[in-house]
Parts: C-alpha cells; sequence; structure tokens
C-alpha cells in the first residue's frame, strides 16, 4: 500500500470516527432529561400545584386552573425539551375564555422526574394520565387537548386512543425518522441522510423500544374526535407537506389551517389574534 493511499484511509477512518462520536452525542443530547426549576403559579391565575401519578414511573408536576361548570376542561402538552412554562400563554387564553385547564410537565421535563425524553413515547402514557386526571377533577365536562409538536405526538399516539371530545396538535411529525431526516437536512444538507440510520439505531439500546413505534401517521386514523392540525407553512423541522401527509391519514371530523410564513415556532406567539379565533371558536364547537 502505497504512503498517500494510507494516509487516505487514516484520514477517512479518522472522519467516520468523528462523525460516530458526533452522532452518538447527538443521541444523548437529544434523549437526555430535561429537568428545570418552574416556580409557583403566575399570580394572575387561579389554581393549585398538582402531582398525577403516571404509569411512564414518573410523577408528572403540574398545575390545575378550575373554570366554570360546563365550559370543559382542556389539558395542555407541551412540546420536546419544554415544560408546563410554554404553555403559560395558552393556557391564560383557554382560562379567560372560562375553560378548566391542566398544564404539566412530561417525564424527564421541567420539574417531572424521569431518565430520558423519548419523543412521545413514554409522554403519551402520561398524556393519558393527564386525561384521566381531567376527568377525575370533572366527571360531566367534556375534555379537549392542545399538543405542541411532540405533545401532539403524544396525544396521537395514546393507546388506547385518550378518551376526549376535541384534539388540536400543532407541527406533529408523521414519523420520527422523517422528524431526523428534516433535522439534519435543514442543519447539515442533504447528504446528511446517510446519517439517519446510525441516530436510530440508538434508540432500542436507550430507550428500549423501536424507531417504529414512534409513527403519529399510523395511530391517527383511529382517532375519531374532532381534530384541528395546525402547521406553519415555513416550517423546517415538519414541513408544510408533512403536515398535510398527517392530516389526509387522519379520519373525519377534521380541520387543517396553515400559518403563513410560520417556522417551528410557537403559533399562538407567531399570530395570537387568528389562533385565538380559530382555537376558541373549535373548542367551543366541540366542548360546549
Amino acid at each position: 500500500m502505497s504512503k498517500k493511499i494510507k494516509i487516505a484511509s487514516y484520514a477517512i477512518s479518522i472522519f467516520m470516527l468523528i462523525i460516530g462520536v458526533a452522532v452518538f452525542a447527538a443521541g444523548s443530547y437529544l434523549t437526555a432529561p430535561n429537568p428545570s426549576v418552574i416556580g409557583e403559579l403566575p399570580s394572575d391565575l387561579t389554581g393549585e400545584s398538582i402531582v398525577i401519578p403516571s404509569r411512564s414511573g414518573s410523577l408528572l408536576h403540574g398545575w390545575y386552573l378550575p373554570g366554570e361548570k360546563g365550559a370543559g376542561a382542556i389539558a395542555l402538552l407541551h412540546s420536546l425539551h419544554g415544560s408546563r412554562l410554554s404553555m403559560l400563554s395558552r393556557a391564560r387564553l383557554l382560562h379567560d375564555a372560562h375553560y378548566s385547564v391542566l398544564l404539566f410537565d412530561f417525564q424527564a421535563n421541567g420539574e417531572s422526574p424521569g431518565k430520558h425524553v423519548t419523543f412521545g413515547y413514554l409522554e403519551s402514557i402520561d398524556a393519558q394520565a393527564a386525561v384521566d386526571y381531567m376527568r377525575a377533577r370533572q366527571p360531566d365536562a367534556k375534555i379537549g387537548v392542545i399538543g405542541m409538536s411532540m405533545g401532539g405526538a403524544a396525544a396521537i399516539m395514546a393507546a388506547p386512543s385518550l378518551p376526549i371530545d376535541a384534539l388540536v396538535v400543532e407541527a406533529v411529525y408523521p414519523s420520527l425518522d422523517q422528524a431526523i431526516a428534516d433535522r439534519l437536512t435543514m442543519r447539515l444538507g442533504t447528504w446528511s441522510e446517510i446519517l439517519i440510520p446510525l441516530l436510530t439505531f440508538q434508540i432500542k439500546p436507550r430507550l428500549g423500544f423501536e424507531p417504529a413505534a414512534l409513527r403519529p401517521i399510523t395511530h391517527v386514523a383511529s382517532l375519531h374526535m374532532p381534530k384541528l392540525f395546525i402547521a406553519g407553512s415555513e416550517d423546517l423541522h415538519t414541513r408544510i407537506d408533512e403536515s398535510r401527509q398527517l392530516f389526509a391519514a387522519a379520519s373525519e371530523p377534521k380541520e387543517f389551517w396553515s400559518v403563513d410564513g410560520a417556522a417551528h415556532i410557537d403559533l399562538y406567539a407567531y399570530a395570537p389574534k387568528e389562533y385565538a379565533d380559530r382555537v376558541l371558536a373549535f373548542l367551543a364547537t366541540h366542548l360546549r
């Protein structure tokens, strides 16, 4: 073997080692717990701190805000690496509309303990626990759920299906493979799709389940409650055509709203008036 070939071989080996280490580090970051100090319920809201046992193994810390009798109750499910704090603006919107509201931290996020973030897998069990809690507090009320990104995926993938009367999901990925591909190509270009197997291969040994378990698009047809899908037209994390694929796979009744110009961001903060008008109208139709 010539000296040039040996040097090239060593360079390729070092490059592959660097890639492997980087991908492993990315997997560690993405699945790591995301604890944070939440603090007290903001003074402009009336409610109580609660703890909900979940079959995920966690104790879910959150806030319960009682509303008017007969107005309906809504659970808010936050996004990846978030907490209930990201749902406060929606909680205020809904509480002002007289709904009872539950906002909480998924397992391994905020003040809820957990070993790993699981992209909607264990979080779907937490979603069930949250709905069960709302039902216990409001046995005669109609119940709705609003889920952002991972929170929406958790609501869709819950098994058995959540016993709710209305579902709003925002920027939900159709499959984990596609979500990973979008994030890689957005940051590194299309060549990086070759790294997808290196990331998905880590899921089973790290988290204990196969990547195929994280496919909201295979679950959404079995949901028969009214559904509102919301997506940003410029979202690169979950592209608008992927959101439309998820919507197309869903059973009726369903609605779709594309938020013009919005990326993978807080869609209520981006278009507050239209969000309030559309979401409150949808919930009023189905929860009252």
